[in-house]
């Protein structure tokens, strides 16, 4: 008998049973009719199990194409509660991409890689800001599988340069290559050149201009080679434009449309974080393609609040 003790009752005891079972499955293994003809097949590997999701390419390269073909996308915002389950949500709502809030607030780098695992398998790209121009920060985002690296403050060509030259790989620039994680779904390569060069398409840099030195330096911002969007924080721009709070006021509105001319000019798609639809509307008619355009607090907040007032309709 190959299970000497089935009713363990101590951890010995079950380390025994455990090791008892796996000789047994080795044993009937080696020893079937089918098992000494032919060996297990080997699992496919040259396509990431959610390749389905992307018939065009990966999330990244399909973000990019749509904004493109001038397609106005919206995307989620996730803070406070970073968690797969809200991906999904998400994804049932009909955003487009997930937009993770890495600056202001705190989750641990578990949340944050098992959250970007679930966007990618419910087929909603991520983008990502990350928390500063350091080159470890970038690669972590990177490698868990964010397809969209946004830089806070920005207000130099340095800047954007530095990181792109983060993003890429050799020739184009120096990131490390470290395939097999989130950043291939879990699928080492077969063509170890082809993935680093379909990389290099995948991943897009994103400027964040919220500042008063990023408006004035902004001509020599978004012509950089090598931008695929750009963003505009209209509550950190309000404030350094003097109108705290007030992002439709004409000294904030003025400077973000002239932003978005240049964006215009240079071929960059350009969005923003409207304070409710209709003013999103106008944007979307001067041009804009890409909304960050909630959290999940306001989303809570809202809903709460809508449940709790019409409750309140009717009792005391």
């Amino acid at each position: 008998m190959c299970v000497r003790n089935l009713a363990c009752s101590s951890v010995a005891g079950a380390v025994g049973c455990a090791a008892d079972i796996f000789l047994c499955c080795r044993y009937f293994q080696a020893h079937s009719a089918e098992g000494d003809q032919r060996a297990m097949p080997k699992p496919k590997t040259n396509k990431p199990p959610n390749a389905h999701l992307y018939p065009e390419g990966g999330p990244g390269r399909q973000l990019k194409a749509r904004l493109k073909a001038g397609e106005v996308l919206l995307g989620g915002i996730l803070g406070e509660i970073v968690r797969p389950s809200l991906v999904k949500c998400y994804q049932q709502a009909g955003f487009d991409f997930v937009y993770l809030e890495y600056e202001h607030v705190f989750f641990s780098a578990t949340d944050l890689a098992d959250t970007v695992l679930a966007a990618r398998d419910n087929g909603l790209p991520v983008i990502a800001k990350t928390p500063q121009l350091e080159r470890a920060a970038v690669a972590k985002l990177l490698e868990c599988g964010v397809v969209g690296i946004q830089l806070p403050r920005t207000e130099t060509r340095a800047e954007v340069e530095t990181l792109l030259d983060y993003l890429k790989f050799p020739p184009n620039g120096t990131r490390a290559a470290a395939p097999g994680y989130g950043n291939s779904d879990f699928v080492v390569p077969e063509d170890a050149r082809a993935w680093l060069q379909e990389q290099d398409e995948e991943v897009s840099l994103v400027i964040h201009i919220e500042t008063k030195k990023a408006y004035e330096n902004a001509d020599e911002i978004i012509s950089t080679p090598g931008i695929d969007m750009v963003y505009v924080g209209p509550g950190d721009f309000s404030v350094e434009m003097g109108q705290p709070g007030n992002p439709e006021h004409p000294e904030v509105r003025g400077p973000m449309a002239e932003i978005l001319a240049l964006c215009k000019q240079y071929g960059v798609p350009f969005g923003t974080t409207a304070i409710n639809a209709e003013a999103g509307r106008g944007w979307v008619e001067e041009g804009a393609l890409f909304f960050e355009a909630a959290d999940e607090l306001e989303f809570i907040r809202e809903g709460a609040t809508n449940l709790v007032d019409a409750y309140r309709g009717f009792i005391s």
